[in-house]
């Protein structure tokens, strides 16, 4: 059995972040174009553009 040295230590921290967040972003993408999110995602797109009174400053 071989020790660990910090080269083989180093290289499994970088191939388990990048694994990591590899995943942590294809989740974010999955719950941006699951389709039950689809609705509550148009209508806060549409937010900026409303045109409510009262709220003109």
């Amino acid at each position: 059995m071989s020790a660990l040295t910090y080269e083989t230590v180093a290289r499994i921290a970088q191939q388990g972040g990048t694994i990591y967040f590899v995943l942590i972003f294809l989740a974010g993408v999955a719950y941006a174009l699951w389709p039950k999110n689809g609705e509550a995602f148009k209508r806060m797109a549409h937010l900026p553009l409303e045109d409510r009174e009262g709220d003109n400053v």
